[in-house]
């Protein structure tokens, strides 16, 4: 009983700076488990972890019931299990340590254009996006930020001319040799078409998401890129950014959303904007 009191007692024997000291701590794990659980969603990990909670669980009630010989295996079994959850892991990883590792939004981006040179970017790709769209022919157009995108630009045709409508609409005209793959944009220019990117794992992505749109999401779940996609199917515009894909955007909420995260010093991309965009006539 005394130590239930003392334990009762504890908090009130703790010095105002203590207090705050445990409130931050439980402020900055509460922070991270969220972001943790978030990130792990979009990922085939959540599946994994569940099997592991599982066998966790399993080994639980082998200890509870005495199942000493199973528990032995599972024991046993823990540093093999612990070697391959990073192997299997090593993907999500190290896209964590590239999230960390990526210098802040004060930072210049997308090639340290000014402003007004963004400004003019965005609206040649807005107008080339909706041109497409009209169409239906299908693009997908990367922009780099902060994140370097060498290794997809060395596996398509290096090209590095200055970025317009006209030449954009002409690599991605069916009857070329560069328009089945991604096209590389770094500042106003662009510097490889006809690249390969990795295919996104995500999930909850829907059946009927093409390899075009996967390979836009999955960019984007590796890096800061913004992928920019126009289906040949729909004529839908959609637009891939830190693991989060919105389709069927109109022209004006695109460039709103371009705006957003390429102009915008501080500005996410928040679940609201992806709505806003998504219902916008």
């Amino acid at each position: 009983m005394s130590d239930f009191t003392q334990l009762l007692n504890f908090p009130t024997g703790m010095t105002p700076l203590e207090m705050a000291k445990a409130a931050l701590e439980i402020v900055i794990i509460s922070v991270a488990v969220y972001y943790i659980i978030s990130f792990l969603q979009r990922t085939r990990a959540v599946a994994i972890l569940r099997g592991l909670g599982v066998l966790l669980l399993f080994a639980a009630l082998a200890g509870i019931l005495k199942l000493d010989t199973i528990f032995f295996i599972l024991q046993g079994l823990s540093a093999v299990i612990l070697i391959a959850l990073l192997i299997v892991f090593q993907p999500e990883l190290r896209r964590a340590l590239e999230h960390m590792g990526r210098r802040g939004f004060w930072q210049r981006r997308l090639g340290g254009l000014e402003k007004e040179d963004i400004i003019k970017l965005i609206h040649s790709l807005v107008v080339t996006t909706e041109d497409l769209a009209i169409v239906k022919m299908g693009a997908l157009i990367v922009l780099e930020q902060e994140t370097p995108l060498d290794e997809y630009t060395r596996s398509g045709t290096e090209l590095d001319a200055r970025l317009s409508p006209e030449l954009l609409k002409t690599i991605f005209f069916p009857h070329t040799f560069l328009h089945d793959g991604a096209t590389l944009v770094r500042g106003n220019r662009v510097m490889a078409a006809g690249c390969f990117l990795p295919l996104s794992e995500n999930p909850q992505l829907p059946q009927e998401v093409g390899s075009r749109h996967r390979a836009a999401l999955g960019v984007s779940e590796v890096s800061d890129a913004v992928s920019l996609v126009v289906s040949e199917e729909t004529g839908f515009i959609s637009l891939a950014h830190s693991g989060k894909l919105i389709r069927d955007i109109k022209p004006d909420a695109l460039r709103e959303l371009l705006y957003s995260i390429c102009i915008t010093q501080g500005t996410g991309f928040s679940s609201r904007r992806a709505e806003k965009a998504k219902t916008r006539t």
